[in-house]
């Protein structure tokens, strides 16, 4: 059996969000903490949004998932350092038209999030086939 692979994108969209959310979250801290530590939370509550967009929306660590092997309901995750690992799924997976998340128990403990714009729209819809029935649909043309 052939293996599908799907290389993620970079979303900007996501990116955006993650940073905007970080954003109302530092200023929710300060509408109630005008002092020093209110704003060093503050900033530290961008900086951490920052690096999240960085991290798993722009890929841009090491460690980000730069592309997914799908190979029946076996699941092989590329970083971006070039190492690959076999990925064992946890149970709660959310598929929408939007966006996929795919919670990883093993080789670490982490949940992928894959939005629509990561992926070509036909790569993104085998990927959410894929997640809501664990296999990949059959070709009906045997090709």
């Amino acid at each position: 059996m052939s293996a599908t692979r799907l290389e993620l994108s970079r979303s900007w969209v996501l990116a955006a969000v993650i940073v905007a959310l970080h954003a109302a979250a530092a200023l929710s801290v300060l509408a109630v903490l005008r002092t020093a530590p209110g704003y060093a939370l503050a900033a530290a509550l961008l900086g951490l949004g920052a690096a999240a967009a960085w991290a798993r929306a722009l890929h841009g660590s090491l460690r980000s998932v730069r592309a997914l092997e799908l190979s029946g309901s076996d699941l092989v995750l590329e970083l971006r350092d070039g190492t690959r690992h076999a990925a064992e799924l946890a149970a709660g997976r959310h598929v929408s038209r939007a966006m996929v998340t795919l919670p990883v128990r093993r080789p670490v403990r982490r949940t992928i999030l894959v939005t629509r714009d990561m992926l070509e729209p036909d790569s993104f819809r085998r990927l959410r086939l894929w997640a809501l029935w664990g296999k990949l649909p059959t070709d009906p043309r045997g090709a």
